[in-house]
Order: structure tokens, then C-alpha cells, then sequence
């Protein structure tokens, strides 16, 4: 017997119709070096129409690969939409990548456009050809990057050739974006996305035990549009009817700061690393942000002490995790009702967890060598897998098969479950320490060095030993006002009550900045590479 439900495909179109029709005077403000553009949802769908409209005119087909290489603004937010609802696929290219990687990439997908923000038009110019590419569209403002590409227009001039089209249906299994991965190992992999993996990634978000986004937010994201679809923020804030706050490349945190205060923002999002340069100048200046309800935070694991640091301004951190493959949500943390009766100290070292999975994602722990699955009993530790609707379940053309079994996506993540369901990640598998054949968490030991009131960011990489094959380092960079003033003895003495004595760096460099990667992370490749010739002698 079959249910007798409609088949209604869950496709962005759907989450685009629904948003304008329902929301058509909320806001979508972008940052402009001086103030701000704005304008309203029913003027983004007008538009959105008709870049619609020109693609189809241009020749863009189903299954197409249309690129944009930009920041966070409303050209960018047009394009995320437009594309996908003509059943062409958004490929956001990652702009902090070297430009040879990037034109491997545009090859790789086989771009037949590409919409680049003019600000960042230098880096087009200095990817190698030949191109896949038949068109270049300029957005934004900027200096006039002169001749990059033999066809190239200017994105109003390519807008005005366009009609507000309706929009025609679309298979939900249909791709609609694609992203590939930063490339920590090997070349970058292409991740492709479903229209009804986004729709329901969009619901996951928007549930009231994850982000809970809804009409009366101001939703702020500052998590790069390229970097797994901006996590869901675009997409669900427009189903839902939130104004949307997109702060192009103004991302210092006096200006996140201000923005926040004269916008109203409730929900803003980014990693770790821009929110420890929010928090030092909240620290400093003394500011309050009362509309703020929630930071979500997550690309890497969250510091304890950031998490008490916002808390003492009456701002909540939610530690997501997730990675390009997942959508990226994968686990958030939240706190149950049977918390309630613990102390703060025990309820943000439960916020310093990865959290629990949303509904639609099924998680669990294997062990590295044997395969194994694991108990959830906060101490075992192995690989986290994960499997559901919008997770990966190959990379494009097929590319590094082992990361999946049995239907699960081995994440490449170390870390424990809890008898709650709580992940707590441990490490990468490739940045884990093993020091005389243990592990050794080089995320704990961050987080530790975190808390110390001096120090602003570490990173801790694994260095070869004589004895024990490979030690522990830590790489520090604290405070302004600390600098020259801090030993590394008080950073271990720190430390020392809170992990096994074998844990402790063998050595503490103190530096004035630490490498990140292209989405915000600690880049450890350049660490290990820079210290790869470090020998610790035999203790």
C-alpha cells in the first residue's frame, strides 16, 4: 500500500518561491566600504529573474557548472539562487586558494561561466590558462581590471539582457551546488549537492535545537559563501524570512562589531578564528551586543575559553561541526534539559563539544585499526562516520572511493561519543601526535593553551623525537599587550594540572602570527613544514 501524498520535489526553487512570496519586504543589506547597500527580498527576486533569464539566453543548460569567485554580498546571493532554479549547478570557487589551484579546479568541473567580484579580479588574472570558461561577468564595484577575458561583461549590462522569468520544475536529486575541498591531502575533490539535499539541510538548520533561525532574525554570515554553502545560512535564512546581513570583505572585527550594533543582529556565523578577534576587542572596548542571541561557530573545534569569554558579554556560542561533505551540519551542541541543574564550568564544557547529530544524520565511532564500531561511552575513541540525506556519498568522478563504507563517509575525525550521543572530537587523524605508539590530542592541548589569559591563538603539531618517534610542539601567539612578557614554562605550569604529564610540549615558540588556511582554520601543512627540521632530543 502506498501513501497517497503528493509528490512535491524538494528542490531551491521551492525555498525560493516560498521566501519571496512570503517575505517580500525583509531586508538583504550587503557592507560597502563606506555604509551599506540595501534593498528588499521582492527587488532580490525581480533580479534573481532575470540573471536567471540571461544565463538561459547565453546558452547555459541543465547540468551546467556556472562559477562565482566572490565574497559575501547581494551579486553573490543572486547567483547562489539563479543558477540552481534553471537547473544549473552554483560552483563557488574558494578565492583565498592559490590562482593555480583554482584553474585547476575551474577545469576540473569544466566552469562554462564564471561571475568574479571586480575586488578580486586580480587573482582571475593570474590563474593559467587555457580556461573551460565562455564568459566573464564582472560584479560590484571596483577598478576596471582591463583585459582578462576576451568575453567579458559587466554583471548589470549581462542583468538588463535578461526577463523575470518563471521558473521551470527540477528533479530534487538534480545537482544544484558544488564545492570542492581545500585540498589538505592531494588535489581538491569535487563535492556535489542536491537540490534536496539543500532543502533538507535548509530544515535541519532551521530547527529550533540547531540555529532555530526564523522571521524576527537578523541572520549576519560571515562564514565565506564559497565555504560549504555558507553552512546552510543563505538558504534557510531566505525559507525562513530572516534579514540577511552579508558583510562582503569587511571582516575586521571593529567593523563585524559595528555592523552587528547598527543592524541589530541576532544570529551571526563564522569560524573560531574570527570570533577570538571579536571577543579581544570586545574585551578591550567594552562593548555590549543585546541583540545577539547566538554565535554559531565551527570549522574547527571551539576553545573553552571562548566559549566563557562570550559569556561574560551575555553571548552564546553554538559549536557546529560538519565539513564540506556533510552540508556542512553534521552535529551541533545544545544543551538538554537535564542540564540545567549543573554549574556554568560543566555547562560550557558540554558546550565545548561537537554535539549531538540532527535529525537525518546517523553518526558513529570505528576503530582505526580493526574497523570496529565503537561504544558510546565517552571514552572510546575512533574515527566518526557519518551517513543521511545530505551527505556525500561519492566525490565527483569518483575520486578517493575508500572514504566510503558500507554507505558511511569516513570523516577522517578522531573523537568519542558520549552515552548522551555527544561527539567530542579528539583530533584529524593526521594531526593526532603518537608519541611512544599512544595518541596525543594536539585539539585538547590547543584548547588547554587557549584558556590562558595571555594567549590569543595556538596551534600544536607532532615533531620527530629520537625516544618516542614524534612529540608534541606547541606554536603560541598571544595577546598584544602580553608579548615579550610570557614564558614557555608558564604556558606548561598553565597546563600542567589538566593532562598527563607525556602531554606536555616538549617545546612552546612563541610567534607574532600563525598560518591559516583558506577558510580560516590553523594551517598545520605549513607548521609541520616549517618546523618538519625540529629534532627533539631524548628526555
Amino acid at each position: 500500500m502506498e501513501g497517497l501524498m503528493q509528490d512535491y520535489p524538494l528542490n531551491v526553487v521551492h525555498i525560493f518561491e516560498h521566501g519571496c512570496r512570503y517575505f517580500p519586504r525583509k531586508e538583504i543589506v550587503t557592507v560597502k566600504e563606506q555604509g551599506y547597500h540595501r534593498y528588499t527580498v521582492s527587488e532580490f527576486e525581480k533580479r534573481t529573474r532575470k540573471l536567471a533569464s540571461a544565463l538561459k539566453k547565453f546558452g547555459v543548460q541543465k547540468g551546467d557548472r556556472v562559477a562565482t569567485l566572490a565574497f559575501n554580498n547581494y551579486h553573490h546571493l543572486e547567483c547562489y539562487f539563479a543558477i540552481p532554479c534553471i537547473g544549473a549547478v552554483a560552483h563557488t570557487l574558494n578565492l583565498r586558494l592559490h590562482p593555480s589551484q583554482i584553474g585547476w579546479i575551474m577545469n576540473d568541473a569544466e566552469d562554462k561561466v564564471i561571475f568574479v567580484q571586480r575586488t578580486v579580479a586580480p587573482v582571475l588574472a593570474q590563474i593559467p590558462k587555457p580556461w573551460p570558461v565562455k564568459l566573464v561577468v564582472l560584479m560590484g564595484e571596483g577598478p576596471d581590471p582591463g583585459a582578462i577575458f576576451e568575453n567579458t561583461v559587466d554583471y548589470e549590462e549581462f542583468l538588463s539582457t535578461g526577463d523575470e522569468i518563471e521558473f521551470e520544475p527540477i528533479e530534487e536529486n538534480a545537482a544544484a551546488g558544488m564545492c570542492y575541498t581545500s585540498g589538505t591531502t592531494g588535489d581538491p575533490k569535487g563535492v556535489v549537492y542536491s537540490h534536496r539535499s539543500i532543502f533538507l539541510h535548509s530544515f535541519a538548520v532551521a530547527m529550533a535545537d540547531t540555529v532555530g533561525g526564523c522571521e524576527r532574525d537578523t541572520v549576519l554570515t560571515v562564514v565565506p559563501m564559497f565555504h560549504a554553502n555558507a553552512w546552510g545560512q543563505c538558504h534557510s535564512s531566505l525559507m525562513v524570512g530572516s534579514k540577511q546581513v552579508l558583510p562582503d570583505r569587511f571582516l575586521s572585527p571593529d567593523r563585524l562589531i559595528t555592523v552587528m550594533q547598527e543592524e541589530k543582529v541576532t544570529v551571526s556565523a563564522g569560524v573560531p578564528t574570527i570570533w577570538i578577534g571579536v571577543l579581544n576587542e570586545l574585551d578591550k572596548r567594552s562593548i555590549e551586543l543585546p541583540h545577539l542571541r547566538m554565535l554559531l561557530c565551527g570549522g574547527s573545534a571551539v576553545p573553552v575559553s571562548l566559549i566563557e569569554g562570550f559569556a561574560r558579554h551575555g553571548i552564546r556560542i553554538v559549536q557546529g561541526w560538519g565539513m564540506t561533505e556533510t552540508s556542512p551540519l553534521a552535529a551541533i551542541s545544545v544543551l538538554r534539559t537535564w542540564h540545567e541543574g549543573l554549574t556554568d564550568q560543566e555547562k560550557f564544557q558540554i558546550a565545548a563539544k561537537q554535539g549531538v547529530p540532527p535529525v537525518g544524520v546517523e553518526m558513529r565511532i570505528v576503530d582505526l585499526d580493526t574497523g570496529k564500531e565503537l561504544p558510546w561511552d565517552g571514552k572510546s575513541i575512533g574515527e566518526v562516520q557519518v551517513k543521511g540525506p545530505w551527505i556525500i556519498k561519492s566525490y565527483f568522478k569518483g575520486r578517493d572511493p575508500e572514504r566510503f563504507q558500507d554507505g558511511w563517509l569516513k570523516t577522517g575525525d578522531v573523537g568519542t561519543i558520549d552515552p548522551d550521543g555527544y561527539l567530542q572530537l579528539v583530533d584529524r587523524t593526521k594531526d593526532l601526535v603518537k608519541s611512544g605508539g599512544e595518541w596525543i590530542s594536539s585539539v585538547d592541548l590547543e584548547n588547554k593553551i587557549m584558556g590562558h589569559p595571555s594567549v590569543m591563538e595556538a596551534a600544536v603539531i607532532g615533531v620527530r623525537h629520537e625516544k618516542w618517534g614524534e612529540r608534541p610542539i606547541a606554536i603560541v601567539v598571544l595577546k598584544e599587550e602580553f608579548k615579550g612578557k610570557v614564558s614557555k614554562q608558564e604556558i606548561l605550569d598553565f597546563i600542567a594540572p589538566d593532562v598527563a604529564k607525556w602531554w606536555l610540549p616538549d617545546d612552546v615558540i612563541f610567534v607574532d602570527e600563525l598560518p591559516k588556511t583558506s577558510v580560516g582554520k590553523f594551517d598545520k601543512k605549513v607548521l609541520r613544514a616549517k618546523y618538519s627540521d625540529i629534532l627533539v632530543s631524548q628526555k
